[in-house]
């Protein structure tokens, strides 16, 4: 059996001169943040241009998904995240990339601050916004899942970390 990868996160095997596609989702995390009526967002220079973002990113092998949003967070703000909910599992597809995102966004606090920590590369900054500021600037988020996790968090969608499950 051989294994080949295609754009678009198709994956080839090749079984008995038989060529099977498998397709597959890029699994991302996010952390909302909000203190004081105001969430963290990062302000980022992408392929469409500069655009606001939860801290997010892809789940890297052998972390678990809270380890991800964890080290996301951190990495692209400088901020210490604490998960202390699941937000919610969301799937969206960008057209423009066809591209399928399978997003595990997580509720939490921040226990702590690196003002001097270099942020990821394409970070441009990370900021405290009000809700009518997010709404404001709709057409410059990354996706539609900033709006709706951040709806979703002012609605009190809270779900128990329990329901995750990591196994090394």
């Amino acid at each position: 059996m051989r294994v080949g990868k295609h754009a678009f996160f198709f994956f080839t095997i090749f079984e008995d001169d038989q060529e099977i596609m498998i397709w597959k989702p890029n699994v991302t995390v996010a952390a909302v943040v909000e203190q004081d009526g105001k969430y963290l967002l990062v302000e980022e220079q992408t392929s469409s241009g500069v655009l606001f973002n939860q801290p997010a990113g892809h789940l890297e092998p052998d972390e678990s998904i809270i380890q991800g949003a964890v080290r996301e967070t951190l990495e692209e703000t400088g901020y210490t995240f604490a998960p202390q909910w699941v937000l919610g599992i969301y799937r969206w597809h960008s057209c423009a990339d066809n591209v399928t995102y399978l997003r595990f966004a997580f509720a939490g606090c921040v226990t702590g601050h690196d003002p001097d920590r270099p942020l990821d590369a394409g970070i441009l900054r990370a900021g405290w916004f009000c809700v009518d500021e997010i709404r404001e600037m709709t057409n410059r988020h990354r996706s539609p899942l900033v709006m709706r996790c951040v709806e979703d968090h002012l609605a009190g969608k809270r779900y128990s970390l329990d329901i995750l499950t990591h196994y090394d």
